[in-house]
């Protein structure tokens, strides 16, 4: 609920850490893939500030892809080129 008030919706507040813009990423493949990134550390310990558990930087890259906030399929993927 602070978030919400403080940033209008979780929506915004998540976003806010990508600036509002999906990041693209040409990987060739699976193995290059991160478990965690510099964005997804931030938010974590941002989270975590907040009173979040269970968020870490794992967690909040995997909730990352999710939502689409990262797109990491390989350039070979025939899900790539819809993006």
């Amino acid at each position: 609920m602070k978030i919400q008030k403080e940033f209008g919706s979780f929506d915004k507040y998540v976003w806010s850490f990508v600036n509002h813009k999906p990041i693209i990423n040409n990987f060739k493949k699976l193995s290059d893939l991160p478990a965690s990134t510099s964005i997804s550390e931030k938010m974590s310990k941002d989270l975590r500030n907040r009173g979040f558990n269970f968020v870490g930087p794992t967690i909040c890259y995997a909730f990352m892809q999710a939502v689409g906030m990262v797109n990491d399929h390989t350039v070979d993927c025939f899900t790539k080129k819809s993006f």
